[in-house]
Parts: structure tokens; sequence; C-alpha cells
């Protein structure tokens, strides 16, 4: 990943290759606890309290309107939101975690219903297409987030450094989503590494390092098995996130599943079976939300109408396209785009 603050148009222009893409509003996460939210107030640790009071005047000085920002810092974006915003269309989200400052949010994947906050972290291990909503935030508090890229490279380079894990614990879940405790040690290296804003001189020796450190952390946390099965050359995992960076390049194409099924090197049920399980949804599903929502993008940012921006994802008839966009974003293409506009 991934949301809103993380919206579906960070940039407007970009393929859905683009790291998260920018919506206009939205976030993600998994919760490892029960689906409903948990009162900060009970026992927020004060070192974190300080760590995390730190990184919302960081956040605040250096993002300047409402949605997902890109900073000078390549793996580094920031997200900010005023109002609650708890109904949302799916959303683009590559591999990286995020860490909610302020705020809370919560992620529809499927039927399951899941919730985060400033308590936990949220990790997207495989490129998703969750439902997300931000259910606090005010303008005088507004929804705090900062999200931070990964690459399955530095993954590979880190698991070569850290070495196999103590155990041969496979994943628990199922899910490209998944949320832990945040941790002193990763708040601590994600300051450091907001902190390289007020020093861009650092920026390109020191960011690289923070950002391994703080994938360090998870890696060798509760989620440590998740990442480890996306940075593996031969896992289960990574064969199924080839097919899926094949639907991603070729979306406004057709293509099959046993297309798919060759790349990953997993028969078509299996494919199919493993697709759904961790995205909740099929390959076609999948294919068919991407080119909704580059659609919209194409849209939003370059003016084009409905009907040309449906012939550019591929879609052969306009009506047909219109009553998918419809029954995906809630409204037709012209009245969600005019909507988006007036949102600013």
């Amino acid at each position: 990943m991934l949301a809103h603050p993380c919206p579906i148009l960070r940039n407007p222009i970009r393929s859905p290759r683009g790291r998260w893409r920018r919506a206009r509003r939205t976030c993600t996460i998994r919760c490892m606890v029960a689906p409903t939210p948990i009162p900060l107030a009970d026992g927020f640790p004060d070192a974190l309290q300080a760590l995390r009071a730190q990184m919302v005047d960081l956040t605040l000085r250096h993002i300047d309107a409402e949605g997902s920002r890109p900073t000078a810092i390549p793996c580094l974006h920031l997200i900010k939101a005023s109002c609650a915003m708890p109904k949302t269309a799916p959303a683009f989200y590559e591999p990286g975690l995020a860490i909610v400052l302020q705020g809370r949010k919560k992620v529809e994947l499927g039927t399951e219903t899941l919730y985060y906050d400033p308590l936990h972290f949220l990790l997207v291990s495989m490129p998703m297409l969750p439902k997300g909503g931000v259910i606090e935030a005010t303008p005088d508090k507004p929804y705090l987030c900062v999200r931070i890229d990964c690459s399955t490279a530095t993954l590979a380079e880190l698991m070569l450094e850290v070495g196999p894990a103590s155990t041969d614990a496979s994943p628990s879940a199922q899910s490209g989503l998944n949320v832990a405790p945040v941790s002193e040690s990763m708040l601590s290296a994600a300051l450091r590494l907001m902190q390289l804003l007020d020093n861009p001189e650092d920026q390109r020796v020191l960011a690289p390092l923070l950002q391994r450190e703080i994938f360090y952390r998870v890696l060798t946390g509760p989620l440590g098995p998740r990442l480890r099965a996306l940075a593996q050359q031969d896992s289960a995992t990574r064969r199924l996130g080839r097919a899926i960076d094949e639907l991603n390049r070729r979306f406004s194409e057709a293509i099959s599943i046993d297309e798919l099924a060759a790349v990953a090197h997993m028969s078509a049920s299996t494919l199919h079976q493993r697709f759904k399980q961790l995205t909740s949804m099929s390959p076609m599903q999948y294919q068919k939300q991407l080119r909704l929502q580059h659609a919209r993008r194409l849209m939003l940012g370059e003016g084009l109408d409905a009907a040309a921006a449906a012939h550019q994802v591929g879609y052969e008839s306009a009506s047909q396209f219109s009553r998918e966009y419809r029954r995906l974003f809630g409204t037709p293409p012209r009245a969600d785009i005019e909507q988006l506009l007036r949102a600013g």
C-alpha cells in the first residue's frame, strides 16, 4: 500500500504502478484486536507520546493541504484529513507501512471491518485495494498519518543481513493488510527520518539508512513473517505478487487467469484461491477496480470525459463503464468528478 489521507490521487497522471495512489481521501489498516476502536487514554506510554508529539509537529509544519503529500524524501509521505470520512471507495496501496499520529481509521476488506489508531501501525505487505475511511478527525485535531514505502529489494537485503527467522513460523494472517502495536524503537526511527525534512543536506545519505532501520524493526517484530514471505524469492506470496504486478502493468489489456497462473507458477485454481484469500476479490475483480480507479484519475487529473477515459483503460462499452463506475464509487462518472473538484 496504500489511503483520507491516503487518497486515490497523489499524482493523477501516474499509472497504477505508482506508489499508493493519491485519492482525495483515505488510508487503511487491519487491527490485531477486536474490531472496535481502542481508547487512546488507556495507557498510551509517555515515551511514545513524546515521540508522537514531535512527529505531529513536523507533519503540521511540512504539509500544507489535505490528502496525501509526497516529501523531498522519496519513501516518505505525509497525510492529513480535517474531517471524518467514514465511507470511501477502494484505493490502491503498494507495500509499505503507515503510522497514525492523530485520529482513527477503519478499513474494509471483503466482509471484514478492521480499525487502527496511534497505538498501531499498518503493514501493507502486498499491493491491495481495500476500502478505508477516517472515523476520527476535526479541524482542530486533524487525522495525521506518516506513510513509508518499501521495496522487495530492500527487504531481501535486510533478510540476508538479519539471517533466518529463529522459528519456522509462517505468516498467521492471510491478508495483505495487517496491524501491530507500534514500538518505541520504530517511532524513534520514523521521527529521525522525518527530521531530515529540516536537514536536506543529510537526506541522500541518511534517509535510506533510516528506511532500512524502520523495516528492520518490522522484520524482527510480530509481523516479520509477512515481510519474509514477501521478500523470499520462491515463496507463494512472492509468486502471487508477480501475478499482481502483471495485472498492474497490463490492467487495460485482456488477460486470462491462465496467463496470470503461468506468471505465478501456480495452477489456475490455486492462483484464484490464493488471490482471493489475500485480496478478498478475484483477479478479474481486482483488474476491474484498477481500471475504474485509473479512469477516475484520468478524468480528474487530465480532464478526459467518461467515454475517453473508459476507452483508455480498456472498456469497449461506455455504458458498461458508467454502470460499473457508479457501482464502485456511488455516483456516475461526471457527478463524481464534479464533486471531487468542488471538494478541492
